[in-house]
Parts: C-alpha cells; structure tokens; sequence
C-alpha cells in the first residue's frame, strides 16, 4: 500500500498554493467541512458533522487562474479530480496533485491526435513513467488545447 505524501486534503492545498505561486496563478480557494457539507457524504444525516468513525471529512475545491483554465476537487478519501480546460480527470490519487500542475504548466502535457480511431486526448505524463490521459470531446478543444497538439 502506498503511503500518502500528503496526508491531508489541507497539505494538498498548501501544495497547490505553492504551485499557484511559484507559476505565477491567481487560486481561489473553497472548503467544505464535515459529513454534512462534502460533496460524497450524502449518506450523512442532517447536521451529522463527523464519519462514523469519528473523524471530521474536509474538501477542497480550488481554482487556478491563467490559461489554462484549471480546477481540483481534493476530497476526503486521498484523491482529487481535476479538470483542465473542460476535460476532466477522475480518481487522481491525492499525491500525484502537485506533479499533475507542475506536468500541466510546466508544458509537458499535450494533445495527442489520432486518425484512426479518430479522437484527441490530453496526455498529462508525471514522473516515474505515470501518465493520465482523458479523451477531448468533440467540439471542446480550447485554444490552449489546441497549441498543445503533437
């Protein structure tokens, strides 16, 4: 099993802030706190605030200024999903956050387009040969997308 570099959803935002800094972005951040208030406890009972177990869920919902157009939801159970310009990747592991936005902004993610079968997919490749890449509908390629077609 692996061991979570950032335990927390508060220690993946503090990651995304420094990001967020270090290329330049405006970030906005908003918390959601408790059983009641995340987004996947809609087994909580009204004004339930902790798990059954206790603990007190936090999510985050952060949003990056800048082209391109990014958001990440950090959620409780150690993932996020994030979308980049309309296209969204699901069930990111909460660590490999950080190494994503730096793929993204630091110009190593693009779009590769295929003939046959015909499709554009945004390739985001981390380090240590981890790559996700999610399929651009039709019609949804941004121009920032499209300066990234190889």
């Amino acid at each position: 099993m692996r061991r979570s570099h950032l335990p927390t959803t508060e220690s993946a935002v503090t990651a995304i802030r420094e990001i967020a800094a270090e290329y330049h972005l405006e970030i906005s951040v908003t918390d959601d706190i408790g059983a009641d208030q995340t987004s996947r406890r809609t087994s909580a009972g009204a004004f339930t605030v902790r798990d059954a177990d206790g603990s007190l869920p936090h999510e985050a919902f952060v949003e990056l200024g800048g082209a391109p157009a990014v958001t990440v939801q950090v959620f409780p159970e150690d993932d996020a999903r994030i979308t980049v310009d309309g296209v969204e990747f699901a069930d990111v592991p909460r660590d490999a956050v950080p190494a994503f936005l730096r793929s993204v902004y630091g110009g190593l993610a693009h779009v590769k387009e295929r003939f046959f079968p015909p499709g554009r997919w945004l390739v985001v490749p981390l380090p240590g040969d981890e790559t996700y890449k999610e399929l651009i509908f039709r019609g949804a390629l941004s121009p920032w997308l499209a300066r990234r077609i190889r």
